[in-house]
């Protein structure tokens, strides 16, 4: 019983060094488009529905995360946590399979042509992901998904165009998590536990987000990187934070 957290981390590990080893490329890939995007004073979108959420919600504004990036987080496709009753999951599975609702998100962000998409799904497949994702494409943005090959191409589309996130996106950063997520096989226990998926798509989120910075100062820009202010030095990290902020409202106001 001791060797289950041993084999988790180890599954855990595994997985990321797969990333690091054959999704790099990709990864620069999505830094490039999400660089450009920010050069031209346009926006980065992100989204994620249920646990896909928590990678979109940590691209900004996180300590060392990019100004230029901008999550679009649903409140009744992520605040599922009380399970039952108001709000619980069985609401969020409902919702989330709701084609047209995805359409609405999207037309409620001022979205243009030249910003940029990050979708963070899992399995790339259910109605409203692939409503923001064709959405996106179709107002000329362009599309990175973060999602799982494996698990999206043995799954049937949701959606009525058929479509998966990995078909459609410009950039596709594959997690390699299987089908189904967790892992762990316990002796005389039906079904698998530990899941790889979400603590992956953080970590591709981040990846994403520090190769950008590193584009933007290469083209002699300023990614305006948030600060922690958890640090001794509290005053200059909410100052460099101010002026992040002001960046960005800077940037609302372009559209």
């Amino acid at each position: 019983m001791t060797d289950i957290p041993n084999q988790y981390f180890s599954s855990l590990i595994n997985r990321l060094e797969r990333v690091q080893q054959t999704q790099s490329d990709a990864i620069n890939a999505a830094a490039e488009i999400c660089a450009k995007a920010i050069l031209d004073d346009k926006l980065v979108f992100t989204f994620g529905t249920g646990h896909g959420s928590f990678a979109a919600m940590e691209m900004y504004p996180r300590t060392g995360t990019v100004t230029g990036f901008r999550p679009i987080v649903e409140s009744s496709m992520i605040s599922f946590h009380r399970v039952v009753g108001d709000g619980g999951a069985r609401q969020y599975r409902f919702i989330h399979s709701q084609e047209g609702y995805g359409d609405a998100i999207l037309a409620s962000h001022d979205t243009l042509e030249g910003d940029a998409m990050v979708i963070f799904s899992h399995s790339g497949l259910n109605a409203v992901t692939l409503d923001i994702a064709i959405g996106a494409k179709a107002k000329g943005m362009k599309l990175i998904g973060v999602t799982s090959i494996p698990h999206s191409s043995a799954t049937p589309s949701r959606h009525s165009s058929g479509a998966h996130l990995y078909k459609l996106a410009d950039v596709v950063i594959d997690t390699g998590v299987p089908l189904g997520d967790a892992e762990i096989e316990i002796e005389g226990m039906q079904g698998k536990t530990g899941a790889t998926s979400t603590s992956i798509a953080i970590a591709i989120g981040h990846a994403i987000n520090s190769a950008t910075a590193a584009h933007i100062v290469a083209a002699d820009g300023d990614p305006f990187l948030m600060q922690s202010p958890n640090t001794t030095d509290k005053v200059a990290a909410t100052a460099q934070n101010d002026k992040n902020y002001a960046e960005l409202a800077r940037r609302l106001k372009l559209r």
